[in-house]
């Protein structure tokens, strides 16, 4: 993790603890590259997780570092889910590690699983929200006092002003729903969490980035998702397995997360494919 606040508690004892690689933009360079030369000998391969909100120097120096290191050991994963997303799924990761799958395949089923993340807030203002499509009405009305707004921001964006029949399209399977506070208190989400059929809401605090990607501090940061290690084990390996033509890794998907590498002529599957296998 790139974070602390990103590595959620284990969700069981099988869970595999997280290894936070702070102030990567602010540590010596030779200080962070011998720690993270040390995970790969101590572990084979190291699949780092991090936000998309995060300062841009910590992504160049990770990139920085991979380079010197010149390893095909190393997965930089940073999907476009919001901050608590990002937890989620990490931990999600955290929980499969502790199976026999290769790490190919296990890097591989972050892209995976991220189908199966539902990803959202409510905010007290969207006027600086830009990872959201967000109309000129909605602008204006967040500046009215009081105004709350609830946004998914993956897999499909939606956002809706807050009110008793306000709603936003969600899973259509069971979840869980992890919940993280910011300065806004709202009973909406109790709402949404009825109508998503979630089996219950745990809160967690909320990640020091999602200020930055919500554009706000007046939020309720809230992911839906999938908790049991078995349903998440039967998706993972239930998708068909190839060997990477250029690290001879195994991987799930249309490419390597390690070396990058395509396979030649491959053609991506089409979007349904795995919304198809979610689970009943």
């Amino acid at each position: 993790m790139t974070s602390a606040d990103l590595a959620l508690p284990a969700q069981d004892e099988r869970t595999v603890p997280a290894v936070v690689l702070g102030d990567l933009d602010k540590r010596p360079l030779d200080h962070a590259l011998a720690d993270l030369q040390n995970l790969v000998e101590q572990h084979g391969h190291v699949i780092v997780v991090g936000s998309q909100a995060v300062p841009a120097a910590v992504t160049q120096r990770l990139h920085t570092l991979r380079s010197l290191m010149e390893s095909d050991r190393i997965a930089l994963f940073r999907p476009g889910l919001p901050p608590l997303g990002i937890a989620v799924l990490a931990r999600q990761l955290r929980q499969l590690a502790s199976c026999d799958l290769s790490p190919g395949v296990l890097a591989s089923a972050g892209r995976l699983l991220t189908h199966y993340i539902h990803a959202g807030a409510v905010l007290g203002s969207v006027a600086r929200l830009d990872r959201v499509p967000v109309g000129l009405r909605a602008h204006a009305k967040s500046w009215v006092p009081g105004s709350q707004f609830a946004v998914v921001a993956h897999p499909e964006p939606r956002l809706v002003r807050v009110g008793p029949e306000a709603t936003l399209p969600g899973p259509e399977f069971s979840t869980w729903m992890l919940v993280a506070k910011g300065q806004l208190q709202s009973d909406w989400l109790g709402t949404l969490s009825e109508a998503w059929g979630a089996h219950g809401l745990r809160e967690a605090p909320l990640p020091a980035e999602s200020t930055s990607w919500w554009g706000t501090g007046r939020i309720i940061e809230f992911c839906s998702y999938l908790a049991d290690l078995s349903v998440l084990y039967q998706l993972v390996t239930s998708v068909r397995q190839s060997t990477c033509h250029w690290c001879g890794i195994d991987v799930i998907g249309d490419h390597c997360v390690f070396c990058s590498a395509i396979p030649p002529g491959h053609e991506p599957p089409a979007p349904r494919a795995l919304e198809q296998r979610a689970p009943a």
